[in-house]
């Protein structure tokens, strides 16, 4: 696993970096799916500015479990439910697919519900029209399209929650709130603010984010022809510092629409003591200073945009860990000819979601519970991670260093100890 001078790096110029937007952009934009677009709508509109400093605070924490994940899947050429496989008992390695697959239908029944909600906001016809053809539309994309083509087209959608950063200016926030809020940590015990807490940080730093992650680094050692595991093994200085840069920008991007879809509704939906969203459409308001009647359309786009990235993601890292503890054959870019119990995990995971929204549900509560699951399941995996990349054994000379670790372990701290309190708060 030394630094080989046959293998060439993956990604050194800047340029080129910029036009090939690896997995680490791919995930971060995954990761302002709808169920992030909607929890930090809830945050803002619940709490104001008074919440704005988890975004600093949890920045440095997703970069680094991200940047593990990755330098795990480079430098071992497998993915993270393979590498749990090799140095684990059977028992947590279903625990770990177990967890994440969980956390997985849920996020993709609540994405699927709030795309539904969105399109019927703006179109008028009923969510129970719209979702059996988002549901079905994504699954024949995913079936007979790559995903990376399926990306490259999607991914631009996300631009348009740029239109959050526009809004917070023209919303004419208290700027001194604003800076109190980004610096001064407002900590409460009551139950409300522990849900948002987890809510945030679990669909900012998400168990299927890690095997995503992982399984995509993999990916594109295949596509330049390293077909075997001796062939991935192993990683250049020049790959592992590509690839934190790659997850660093995408993680940032996704971050810093976090802050300002915080930032909006705070201005607008809280400073109007709009402090309860209870539907999609009272998230959309946040847009209307900028767009008027326009804003249902843009929030559309958004959630509609986002969650055509993000439930392939969910479904795709599902059935990467699954067909990898399995040891089936499975990528996204094999035919379903090729790998048909990969698709086959992909489709139950998408229709698993789907058969989870029922009449009345409340996508934007649904969103948001969906947050606090991936909150509360993601300790372990982060403590996996964190064991699994910084042992030597199984990184060789590029385990994890210090800093990485620590950050790695404050995450895993943060997250189970706001989990635990949730849990232990009186209802």
């Amino acid at each position: 696993m030394s630094d080989s001078p046959a293998r060439s790096p993956r990604r050194l110029h800047l340029p080129r970096f910029f036009r090939e937007l690896g997995p680490g952009l791919i995930t971060g934009a995954a990761d302002d799916d709808p169920s992030g677009i909607s929890t930090y709508s809830v945050a803002g509109a619940t709490h104001g500015y008074s919440i704005l400093w988890m975004v600093p605070f949890v920045i440095p924490l997703v970069v680094a479990v991200q940047v593990m994940c990755a330098r795990l899947g480079l430098v071992t050429g497998l993915g993270l439910a393979s590498n749990i496989r090799h140095r684990y008992p059977r028992w947590v390695l279903w625990l770990a697919c177990a967890l994440l697959v969980v956390a997985n239908v849920v996020n993709i029944g609540a994405d699927l519900s709030g795309m539904a909600a969105a399109m019927e906001m703006t179109t008028g016809w009923s969510a129970r029209f719209w979702m059996p053809i988002i549901a079905v539309g994504l699954l024949l994309l995913l079936f007979f399209s790559s995903y990376k083509r399926i990306a490259q087209v999607f991914k631009w959608l996300t631009m348009v929650l740029l239109a959050y950063v526009v809004t917070a200016f023209l919303a004419r926030p208290d700027w001194l709130g604003v800076l109190e809020g980004t610096l001064v940590p407002h900590v409460r015990l009551d139950r409300t603010f522990l849900a948002t807490f987890v809510a945030v940080i679990g669909t900012t730093i998400s168990p299927y984010l890690f095997f995503w992650q992982a399984a995509e680094e993999v990916e594109e050692e295949r596509a330049m022809g390293r077909g075997t595991e001796e062939e991935r093994a192993g990683a250049t200085l020049q790959e592992l510092g590509a690839a934190q840069r790659d997850v660093a920008s995408g993680m940032g991007y996704a971050a810093m629409i976090m802050y300002f879809i915080v930032l909006t509704t705070a201005s607008t939906l809280h400073a109007t003591g709009r402090t309860d969203i209870a539907t999609a459409r009272d998230a959309a308001e946040a847009l209307r200073p900028l767009a008027g009647e326009a804003a249902a359309w843009c929030f559309t786009l958004g959630l509609v945009g986002t969650g055509m990235l993000g439930v392939p993601v969910l479904a795709g890292s599902a059935a990467y860990a699954v067909c990898e503890a399995e040891r089936w054959r499975g990528s996204l870019d094999d035919s379903p000819r090729v790998a048909p119990r990969f698709y086959a995990v992909l489709a139950a995971a998408v229709l698993l979601g789907a058969g989870l929204v029922v009449s009345g549900v409340d996508p934007v509560r649904a969103l948001f519970g969906a947050a606090v699951v991936n909150g509360l399941l993601a300790p372990p995996l982060i403590a996996l991670v964190v064991r699994l990349t910084s042992d030597p054994a199984v990184m060789g000379e590029h385990a994890s260093p210090p800093w990485m670790r620590r950050l790695g372990w404050l995450a895993f701290a943060a997250m189970a100890l706001a989990g635990s309190a949730l849990i232990a708060a009186p209802a």
